[in-house]
């Protein structure tokens, strides 16, 4: 196998014996053996399922590949093969570099041992000495964000806790192999926007990143390759983009479910005149940078009526605020928001750079309130608002004041009166014409 590689799979197949009773399993056990004995061809007494029937395909290092398929196409079972965890029945399995994966639901936790011995245990099964999980030790839990359940057992974990550990060790014990099934799933929006910011990172950082994921805009969006698999069969191995069509096309379009299942729907005549606050949507996992000069706070999205609010409804206006206060004297600030996907993928954005705010200078001591006024034409999802402050004040370009990402999570429901998908609500008017036979 060439240097450049980091996943080498050769004709791959995978066999369970399925066994209609535990009779037919002593049946198995003892009878061959003794048809043998009398020169008999020995019956099997189990019929055969094939989870992966002739796998073959090369991940480079540094690439992110998604794999996608039905329930049952044999995703997570080949993981676990490249993980280490089964064993194939045909075939070869190489890697190249440390493999630290994130597969089914507190796997490879002992539950009656507490997170920080779980910790512990997980990073030296992934080859880290004591000395460099003490070193690392603060940043998992930092990471994790379970506060002081670390010093408790596992056992007592809910499964978003158990998904953040789990996660945490993953990323901090140094990999160079990735593998992630469904299990991000799990965790609150906040968690998932943070796990991708990670993702992204350790994308750039060369790390070669596999994963299993129900969500096509996922994967189109930051992988470079992908792998569709069907009844164990790769039915294509490509351009991520090229196999989700291909894999939607199979779908016959169905393939949003991952991103309406976090969608609530509302009554097509429904008026928020009482807004609605997700209490699910509160928690963020924010980023906060910038040179001191200025402070963003009281960040808001307001309703019609005044009323805070984090689920909005289509074709309704809402304000998107902020309080800035100038700790500096400031020459030319300029104000902006975005709105971004779960990814990270910038779907809004704008700022003050024309409006005669941004021609003024502020002393220390000032204080404002931003608004900017938008009516919601985003298509059903969760989304992130990120806000900030900055100047072009000298020849290296933008200076951040403050910038805070993803400060707000909030969610954008979707009618009954039509079927749609994507980031954006066109409003789109249907017509039918019958035409004469």
């Amino acid at each position: 196998m060439s240097n450049d590689i980091a996943i080498q799979v050769k004709h791959l197949s995978k066999c369970y014996q399925i066994y209609e009773t535990p009779r037919d399993r002593l049946k198995q056990f003892v009878l061959p053996r003794a048809e043998r004995l009398l020169g008999i061809t020995p019956r099997k007494h189990y019929r055969e399922f094939w989870a992966l029937k002739d796998i073959s395909f090369e991940i480079k290092k540094g690439a992110t590949v998604g794999i996608v398929g039905r329930n049952g196409s044999g995703k997570s079972t080949l993981l676990q093969i490249i993980c280490g965890t089964l064993n194939p029945t045909i075939g070869s399995i190489t890697t190249n570099g440390r493999v630290a994966a994130l597969l089914e639901l507190g796997s490879g936790f002992n539950p009656e041992f507490t997170g920080r011995e779980n910790i512990y245990m997980n990073a030296s099964v992934l080859g880290l000495a004591e000395d460099e999980i003490n070193t690392r030790f603060d940043e998992i839990v930092s990471f994790a964000d379970i506060g002081d359940f670390i010093d408790q057992p596992v056992k007592a974990y809910s499964s978003g806790m158990v998904v953040r550990l789990a996660f945490a060790v993953a990323i901090n014990v140094a990999p160079e192999i990735l593998i992630i099934d469904e299990a991000l799933a799990v965790g609150d929006a906040a968690f998932q926007r943070k796990c991708m910011r990670k993702i992204s990172d350790l994308s750039d950082a060369g790390v070669t990143l596999l994963f299993v994921s129900h969500d096509m805009e996922t994967v189109k969006k930051i992988c470079s390759e992908a792998l569709y698999l069907a009844r164990g069969v790769a039915i294509e191995f490509g351009a991520a983009k090229q196999v989700c069509i291909s894999y939607e096309r199979d779908l016959f379009g169905a393939s949003r479910n991952a991103e309406t299942t976090q969608t609530a729907k509302l009554p097509a005549s429904s008026e928020q005149s009482q807004a609605v606050l997700d209490q699910d949507l509160l928690k963020t996992n924010e980023k906060t940078y910038g040179d001191g000069r200025a402070q963003i706070s009281d960040i808001s999205i307001t309703s019609q009526h005044q009323q805070q609010t984090n689920i909005l409804t289509p074709n309704t206006s809402y304000v998107f605020s902020y309080t800035v206060t100038f700790f500096a004297a400031v020459t030319t600030p300029v104000f902006g928001m975005m709105i971004t996907n779960r990814e990270g993928v910038c779907i809004f954005g704008t700022n003050t750079q024309p409006h005669p705010v941004s021609k003024r200078s502020f002393l220390e001591g000032d204080k404002l309130r931003i608004e900017f006024h938008l009516t919601n034409h985003l298509g059903p999802g969760i989304f992130y608002l990120t806000c900030g402050v900055h100047t072009a004040a000298n020849s290296d370009g933008l200076v951040y004041l403050q910038r805070r990402m993803d400060a707000l999570i909030f969610k954008a429901t979707q009618n009954d009166d039509f079927n749609m998908g994507g980031m954006v609500n066109l409003n789109p008017r249907i017509e039918v014409t019958e035409e004469a036979p």
